[in-house]
């Protein structure tokens, strides 16, 4: 499990999201095997992904948080229908 961000850090992590798209979307299907493979694919080529909730909009602060655990990221933000998570990237090994 990663460090815990602190407070500076999310502030800006909140502000570099408001300029972000959501770049995936989850529907009807819910916290599905192949949704979360998005999720990781999109973890994969950027650290801070926008997750929209077109459907499950009342269960989105509880989607959020499985979202987070499952992808060993942590949650940022829920804003809206919008949730921001956020996972650093693996330092390559140098040898």
């Amino acid at each position: 499990m990663p460090e815990p961000l602190n407070n500076a850090e999310r502030r800006k992590l909140k502000a570099a999201a408001q300029r972000l798209n959501a770049t995936v979307k989850l529907g009807k299907a819910g916290l599905t095997p192949e949704f979360l493979h998005a999720l990781n694919h999109e973890f994969a080529h950027r650290e801070l992904v926008k997750v929209r909730f077109d459907e499950h909009k009342d269960e989105r602060k509880a989607l959020a948080a499985a979202m987070a655990e499952k992808t060993s990221s942590e949650l940022i933000w829920i804003v809206g229908h919008v949730a921001v998570l956020y996972r650093k990237r693996a330092e390559p090994a140098t040898s």
